[in-house]
C-alpha cells in the first residue's frame, strides 16, 4: 500500500515538473528553428528576381570652415619690481624678465605665420633691445608695448614702395611687366587681375605668352584673354621666349596699347637654362618692372627662390597670392627684411577683381 502511494506521488510530481518546463522547452525549439527559417527566407528571396532601385539622393549642406590658427596674447608680464615701480612713477623701463615670456610667445606667433626662423629671432632680438630702452607709460604698458612692437616691426621691413599706376601713366609707353615666379604660384591669373585694374584706371593691356615651356600654358593664358577681350601674342611650343615679347612690344607700339604684360616660364626649383632664358627676355624686353609672383603660404622656400631670381635677374616688387587660404601673410614679412623689395599687391580671392593693394599694418594685425 504504502509502494503505491509513493508511486503515485512521484507521477504526480513528473507531472508538474514537465508542465513548468514546457514553456521554457518550447521556447528552446523555437530558438533552435529561428536560423533555419530565416536561412530558408533568405535563399527564397536570392532565388527570386530583385528589381534595383537607384536610392534616393538628399540634398545636404555641408558647412566646412577652415582652422584658423588663433592670435598668441603678445604683452608683457611685469615681475615684483616692476610693478612696485609703476606704482609710485610716471614712467617705468622694462626688465628682461618683464618680456621675456613675452618675446618667445611673439617668436612663435613669427613663426606660425610663416615667417623665417632667422628673420624672426632678429625681430625679437630688435624688439628686446628697444623695449629695455624706452620709456614706458606706467599706467598703460600693455597697450604702449603692443604698439610699440608694430611699430619695429614696420621700421625694419621699410621698403621703398612703388604707385604703380602713377608709374605706368608717367612712362613711356608701352610700359614693360616682365612676371617671374615658381609654377603654380598664380602667374597667369595675377596678369589677368592686373588687366583688370589697370582697366579701371582707362589703361590698356596686351599680353605676351612668353611662357613656351610649360605644357597648357599658352591654352590657360589664352582663355583668361578671350573672357576680358586682352590681345594675346604667342607662338608655338618651344619657340623663342624672347621673341615672342619682342613681337608683344611691337604690336603694342603700333596699336598704341598702354602696358605689355610678359607671362615667363616657372619651375619649381631654378635651374640654369631657365635664368639663362629669362636673363635674355629681361635683355632684349628691357622691363620697366620685374614682379615676382609667389604664394603666401610658401614660407621659407618662396624667400630662397626670390633671392636665386634677384640675385640673377633683379626683383623690383612683389604680388603675393592666395591670402584667402590660411596663411596670415608671415612669408612677406621676410620678404621685405632679406630681400627689401616692395610688395605691391595681394590676391585674395580666385575672382577677377581679388587683388589689393598692399598694406603691412593688416598684416601686422594678423600676427601681434
Amino acid at each position: 500500500m504504502f509502494d503505491l502511494l509513493k508511486k503515485k506521488l512521484s507521477n504526480f510530481v513528473d507531472k508538474l515538473s514537465r508542465k513548468a518546463k514546457a514553456p521554457e522547452q518550447e521556447k528552446l525549439e523555437q530558438a533552435k528553428q529561428a536560423p533555419k527559417q530565416i536561412s530558408k527566407q533568405a535563399v527564397q528571396q536570392a532565388q527570386e528576381p530583385t528589381t534595383l532601385q537607384k536610392p534616393e539622393h538628399k540634398k545636404e549642406t555641408i558647412s566646412v570652415e577652415k582652422p584658423l590658427l588663433e592670435k598668441r596674447e603678445i604683452k608683457p608680464e611685469l615681475k615684483a619690481p616692476s610693478k612696485i615701480k609703476a606704482v609710485f612713477r610716471k614712467e617705468i623701463t622694462l626688465k628682461e624678465s618683464d618680456i621675456a615670456d613675452m618675446l618667445f610667445e611673439l617668436e612663435l606667433s613669427l613663426l606660425e605665420a610663416d615667417v623665417n626662423e632667422s628673420t624672426a629671432k632678429h625681430f625679437c632680438e630688435e624688439i628686446k633691445k628697444r623695449l629695455l630702452a624706452d620709456k614706458i607709460p606706467a599706467k598703460d604698458v600693455e597697450s604702449f608695448v603692443k604698439k610699440r612692437i608694430k611699430e619695429i616691426l614696420r621700421e625694419l621691413m621699410q621698403t621703398e614702395q612703388i604707385d604703380l599706376i602713377s608709374m605706368i601713366k608717367s612712362s613711356e609707353k608701352p610700359f614693360k611687366i616682365l612676371f617671374l615666379g615658381p609654377n603654380g604660384a598664380g602667374k597667369t591669373t595675377t596678369i589677368a587681375k592686373l588687366t583688370v585694374l589697370l582697366r579701371e584706371q582707362g589703361l590698356s593691356s596686351i599680353w605676351a605668352a612668353s611662357d613656351t615651356f610649360r605644357a597648357a600654358s599658352i591654352e590657360q593664358l589664352e582663355e583668361h584673354a578671350k573672357r576680358l577681350n586682352v590681345r594675346l601674342v604667342k607662338h608655338n611650343y618651344g619657340a623663342d621666349p624672347a621673341a615672342v615679347a619682342f613681337d608683344a612690344i611691337s604690336a603694342a607700339k603700333n596699336s598704341n596699347i598702354d602696358v605689355v604684360m610678359i607671362d615667363t616660364a616657372g619651375r619649381q626649383e631654378t635651374n640654369r637654362n631657365l635664368i639663362e632664358e629669362l636673363k635674355k627676355i629681361a635683355r632684349v624686353v628691357n622691363p620697366n618692372l620685374k614682379i615676382f609672383v609667389g604664394e603666401a603660404f610658401a614660407g621659407k622656400n618662396l624667400v630662397e627662390q626670390a633671392k636665386q631670381f634677384d640675385d640673377a635677374i633683379g626683383i623690383d616688387a612683389f604680388i603675393i597670392t592666395k591670402l584667402d587660404t590660411d596663411a596670415k601673410g608671415g612669408t612677406m614679412l621676410s620678404l621685405l627684411h632679406e630681400i627689401k623689395k616692395p610688395v605691391v599687391f595681394i590676391g585674395t580671392g580666385q575672382a577677377y577683381k581679388d587683388l589689393q593693394p598692399f598694406n603691412i599694418d593688416e598684416i601686422l594685425e594678423r600676427i601681434v
